[in-house]
């Protein structure tokens, strides 16, 4: 696949979505939006596809946000404009909502909107010497909706100050407040990336749809009714042939065969 700037691949148990802008340090425009929205869809409909890897091309940017020349291009109506701007929350949400594991493998500079898609993934691996931030507001902006997902990984006062300072911090902070799962040598990230993919695609797949749906759902419930609806999901797991299966080579110290039902 090819629209949008957007390559699609798959490599063994996962589905590789590359932005492929490098001379734009991978921005977002209307286009690379709708790649990933179509590459996501497709990676969910993938037999033996467990999980999906969201990069950049080149080892300069993982993405630098959205890209300027398009975000503030005249020619539409304010309206059109607005729905069209709408399209980088309708991204975030299919990353958190889609039924498999996203990894985030980011190898270079992640501003604004980019960290934004670092947020909305479940995991994340950077190259050492990659940065994050978020700029807006040198230039009157604000990132509106990254910080809808990134303040739900980062404590208020460490968002806060890189929402207000606008200042870009380096992997291994970013690892210490909880932007990334780790940081790790440059030339090691692939052997990291393809190590974890590998852990990941071995778990039960229907647990761990069911458990990311129900991690992300739970969230914004309240307690007693966070509880029920776990109560609920444990219910619907329980009766799968994936437990009975997982339960039985354990005890019998096999390998599981799993069936994702």
């Amino acid at each position: 696949m090819g629209q949008g700037d957007v390559r699609f691949e798959i490599r063994g148990a996962a589905a590789w979505l590359t932005i492929d802008r490098p001379d734009r340090r991978n921005a977002l425009n209307d286009e690379v939006i709708d790649g990933l929205l179509e590459g996501l869809a497709r990676a969910g409909r993938g037999d033996g596809v467990r999980c999906v890897v969201l990069t950049g091309a080149g080892d300069r940017a993982f993405c630098a946000g959205a890209d300027l020349k398009d975000t503030m291009a005249p020619g539409e109506g304010g309206a059109d404009r607005h729905d069209l701007r709408g399209k980088i929350a309708r991204l975030y949400l299919a990353l958190v909502r889609h039924p498999l594991p996203v990894i985030a493998r980011v190898n270079g500079v992640t501003l604004a909107g980019g960290l934004g898609l670092v947020a909305a993934s479940d995991l994340a691996i950077a190259a050492d010497d990659a940065s994050f931030g978020t700029p807006e507001a040198d230039l009157g902006l604000w990132p509106f909706m990254a910080s809808a997902v990134i303040r739900r990984d980062v404590s208020r006062k460490a968002v806060m100050e890189l929402l207000l300072t606008g200042r870009r911090c380096s992997a291994s902070e970013a690892e210490r407040i909880g932007l990334i799962n780790r940081a790790v040598p440059r030339p090691e990230l692939d052997a990291a990336i393809d190590e974890l993919v590998g852990v990941v695609a071995a778990k039960g797949p229907l647990a761990v749809r069911l458990g990311k749906q129900s991690f992300w759902r739970s969230e914004d419930m309240g307690l007693d009714a966070a509880m029920g609806y776990l109560n609920a999901m444990l219910t619907v797991c329980l009766q799968s042939e994936d437990v009975a299966e997982g339960v039985s080579a354990f005890l019998e110290k096999r390998p599981p065969s799993w069936t994702g039902r």
